[in-house]
């Protein structure tokens, strides 16, 4: 990946065709303005937000060399769908195939931005999802969802995906939900033993569900449970914003902490990086420099990270 100077481009609303959600598929791309192999970022949006959404983590990662791909999927407050809606029920299917639906029109998306066509590397392709964001993106890394019978359902894993971000993301169903979440949603039942691309899980230690009766180890269990899923940063003192990911300025932020933004900007991009070039020694610096991070968080890894001198 060749870097740029960080001055970015973001094109936005860039409709895109897709079927079976009754509206045209609508995003954000964010590129560098120079650079070359550029590789890809699609970025799922939490409950209620758009392609407009998630700034600093969007703006931060086209800096560095990402063209970051943001659609706003049906459950967005612009959109207004309401649950007497017949597309409700299958929102969570649809923004499974939202992301898919970019992947499969990859020449509308270069062609949407000023020279970026010819720049970018369609072989290198990451996800990242924010709270039901990252459930949609955990989906296409191999988690699958069980029925009211436990089992699972099909697998969409999406093999052009190399590696995922799972920010916050919701833990497991059954007894482990609200009476309103188990009736209400019925997609929270997930079964991550399928979840075989390699994923970082980002978790707040204050992050306490109004969806699950368990604490904040509920956002860990995609790490503790997947079999692809490598590394586990956990946020001291975060909540769900996790310091406050969705926006500069955003009323929902109950915790906003710039240093926390910027420390899930440097080690997502870290590991990012590495995941889509094993030449890469961001990650593998970041966990075995933990004092760098002391005050705001640790790093856990299943599998003992190669030794800087070893990466090449």
């Amino acid at each position: 990946m060749n870097q740029s100077d960080g001055v970015i481009v973001s094109v936005r609303p860039v409709p895109l065709p897709a079927s079976g959600r009754g509206t045209e598929l609508r995003v954000r791309i964010s590129a560098p303005v120079g650079g070359t192999d550029l590789p890809i970022l699609l970025f799922s949006h939490g409950f209620g937000q758009s392609l407009d959404s998630y700034a600093p983590l969007a703006d931060f990662w086209a800096a560095h060399g990402f063209v970051v791909v943001q659609p706003t999927h049906l459950d967005s407050a612009t959109l207004g769908l309401t649950p007497d809606d017949p597309r409700y029920p299958d929102i969570w299917r649809i923004r499974v195939r939202d992301l898919g639906a970019i992947l499969d029109r990859l020449d509308l998306v270069e062609a949407a931005v000023p020279g970026l066509a010819g720049r970018v590397d369609r072989d290198r392709v990451v996800a990242a999802g924010h709270s039901w964001g990252a459930q949609t993106v955990s989906m296409l890394l191999g988690a699958r969802v069980l029925d009211a019978a436990g089992v699972a359902g099909e697998s969409v894993r999406d093999p052009r995906i190399r590696a995922g971000v799972l920010l916050a993301v919701p833990g497991t169903g059954g007894d482990d939900l609200t009476p309103f979440a188990a009736e209400n949603f019925p997609f929270m039942s997930p079964d991550f033993t399928g979840m075989t691309t390699p994923a970082l899980v980002v978790a707040g230690d204050a992050d306490q569900s109004q969806l699950s009766v368990r604490g904040p180890d509920w956002f860990t269990d995609a790490y503790r449970l997947s079999p692809g899923t490598e590394s586990l940063l956990t946020l001291f003192g975060a909540e769900h914003s996790l310091g406050g990911i969705s926006g500069y300025a955003v009323t929902e932020t109950t915790d906003e902490n710039p240093d926390r933004v910027a420390l899930i900007q440097r080690l997502t991009l870290a590991y990012l990086r590495s995941a889509i070039d094993p030449a890469d020694a961001g990650w593998a610096v970041a966990q075995h420099d933990p004092a760098s991070i002391a005050a705001l968080g640790r790093i856990e890894s299943k599998r003992p990270a190669a030794t800087v001198g070893s990466v090449r």
